[in-house]
């Protein structure tokens, strides 16, 4: 039993053959020299005497593979692991060792987490440009620079306006129908009366005098060839003048292509939106839209323009400004509004919208009027373009509420002097300017043509005749008198006309524009102002129909 414990395993080498033998001999030398035989060996104790027997029974030169060789506690504990851990890998069936290494590999998987992919939500950054960053606004349009060819002698205008309006992505609609059904918020009904007038064999909207009726309203309310040139010369002069941004400033001598060389710039060089919309208006009396004309790219890069300072609240759209204030915004809602009902433009149908819904906010509750700040108590000059920007929408078929025009109206009861043939300024009183503009808004609120007020007030600004310094005062009475017609009107007309034919710049860079020293409001529009001014009223011959012609004026605007 004792020497099948010293033979050697298969898998045991010549070195632990060799290191049992090394530990045999020590213990035979051992016990031959009188130590006692109580040396353990593989857990036994030798008796005495037996180990010379060994020493002499165990060959010399052994060198077999199975010679003995006596394995330590630690080698024969990892030994019978890996024997047993070998076995039983070769027992086992194979498909279940994949699974067991499948099912780790899984969990190991399991246990690594992965970094969130990066969001892809969509983040919307909204610029609002400053007063002084125009331009940065059209950096974003993709329509490519085009130049405009204005016909002049000196220099070539670019514009960096989009060729196409972005205002409006739809089709041209067509013209509203004569009764429309409208929100309480405004008309109950479309008007009739000067929505469709008629003159002779013509007939169409408020507007159409601008378009196919251009000739004939020229020709018999007396306009001449001369008074058409000078309009022509007007408009080349301030599409001359516009940004490229598409806007206009008072102080025109800023825009690229004059740099100083007009003289008699205006003060309020930063009522940007008020300089457009009054530069606008020229363009769109003489029947220029965004959709056709010669000027269309400048009066498509104006409206752009507005429409993209307007501020919308629950109060309306807001076009005021701290420069030109309530006056901007006025402006502003009538050169939307024309260009709306001239084009029937669906988009731009809710700019126009809310720039009246703001002048029915800003409107004063208590007095009625309108004045520099929103519901400040007013005064008859502001009172007159909110007035008229109300009377284009109302043609346009925009909703304008009744009770808007019912305050207005008291305003002017409460600044009317004479028994309403005068009007002062912000009391009773009779400035002539502000008696052109009571008389002209009297005549859009329903006052009929034989009024005695009426008829009183007009010859009043009749004999007085045209001023050769205020062109404020000029624009308002000229077209109280051409609504008026007759004797009264062919005397101021003959005047008027002349004299503004005849004083227009013909040479230099201020050919076509106008200048005055002295009237309303001269000093702080400059001479864009002043161009403007005279350009319509040499337009007043088609700009608008003639009030009482073959109509009624008692329901230009809804009462009740």
């Amino acid at each position: 039993m004792a020497g099948s414990e010293m033979t050697s395993r298969p898998s045991e080498g010549p070195g632990e053959l060799h290191r049992g033998k090394s530990v045999l001999a020590a213990r035979v030398q051992k016990g031959a020299s009188g130590t006692p035989a109580t040396e353990a060996l593989g857990g036994r104790t030798l008796p005495k005497g037996s180990a010379a027997d060994i020493a002499a029974s165990t060959p010399a030169t052994a060198t077999s593979p199975q010679a003995a060789s006596v394995p330590s506690g630690e080698e024969r504990v990892g030994g019978g692991f890996r024997r047993w851990l070998y076995d039983l890998l070769r027992q086992t069936p194979s498909w279940l060792v994949s699974t067991v290494l499948h099912a780790v590999m899984l969990l190991i998987l399991a246990l690594i987490t992965l970094p969130p992919a990066p969001s892809d939500e969509l983040r919307q950054l909204v610029v609002a440009p400053g007063e002084e960053e125009p331009v940065e606004m059209l950096e974003t349009l993709d329509e490519p620079l085009e130049e405009i060819n204005v016909e002049v002698t000196e220099a070539v205008f670019e514009s960096t306006a989009p060729r196409e309006m972005d205002v409006s992505p739809m089709d041209q609609m067509e013209a509203a129908a004569v009764s429309v059904q409208l929100s309480d918020f405004g008309l109950e009904h479309a008007p009739r009366s000067d929505v469709l007038g008629q003159i002779g064999a013509f007939s169409g909207n408020a507007f159409e005098g601008r378009g196919a009726g251009k000739a004939r309203l020229l020709a018999e309310a007396g306009g001449t060839e001369g008074s058409e040139q000078a309009v022509a010369r007007a408009l080349e002069w301030l599409a001359a003048h516009q940004f490229p941004d598409g806007s206009w400033s008072f102080n025109h001598q800023l825009a690229p292509n004059c740099r100083g060389q007009c003289g008699n710039p205006g003060e309020l060089a930063d009522a940007r939106v008020g300089a457009t919309a009054l530069a606008l208006l020229p363009f769109l009396g003489a029947g220029q839209t965004h959709r056709q004309g010669k000027y269309r790219q400048q009066v498509q890069a104006g409206l752009y323009y507005l429409v993209n300072r307007m501020k919308v609240g629950a109060e309306g759209g807001s076009l005021f400004e701290p420069g030109g204030n309530m006056y901007s915004h006025g402006l502003a809602a009538i050169a939307l509004t024309e260009a709306y009902a001239m084009t029937r433009d669906k988009g731009l149908y809710g700019p126009a919208q809310q720039a009246l819904n703001f002048i029915c906010y800003a409107q004063d509750p208590v007095g009625g009027g309108w004045r520099y700040q929103p519901r400040q108590p007013g005064d008859t000059s502001v009172v007159g373009w909110q007035l008229m920007a109300l009377k284009s929408g109302h043609m346009a078929y925009l909703r304008v509420p009744p009770i808007t025009i019912q305050r207005a109206s008291r305003f002017l009861d409460s600044v009317q002097a004479n028994d309403g043939a005068n009007y002062g300024y912000t009391d009773p009183g009779s400035g002539p300017g502000t008696t052109a503009i009571g008389l002209l808004c009297r005549m859009y609120l329903g006052w009929p043509k034989d009024h005695p007020a009426l008829e009183r007030g007009v010859r009043w600004l009749a004999e007085r005749g045209p001023s050769k310094t205020d062109m404020y005062y000029n624009y308002y009475a000229t077209q109280v008198l051409r609504h008026m017609e007759g004797d009264l009107w062919r005397k101021w007309n003959g005047e008027i006309r002349d004299w503004l034919v005849n004083t227009q710049v013909r040479e230099g860079h201020e050919r076509g524009s106008w200048w005055v020293n002295g009237g309303h409001q001269t000093d702080k529009g400059g001479r864009l102002y002043v161009t403007c001014m005279a350009t319509m009223i040499l337009e007043v011959y088609y700009r608008h129909m003639p009030i009482y012609r073959k109509q009624s004026i008692e329901a230009a605007f809804p009462l009740d």
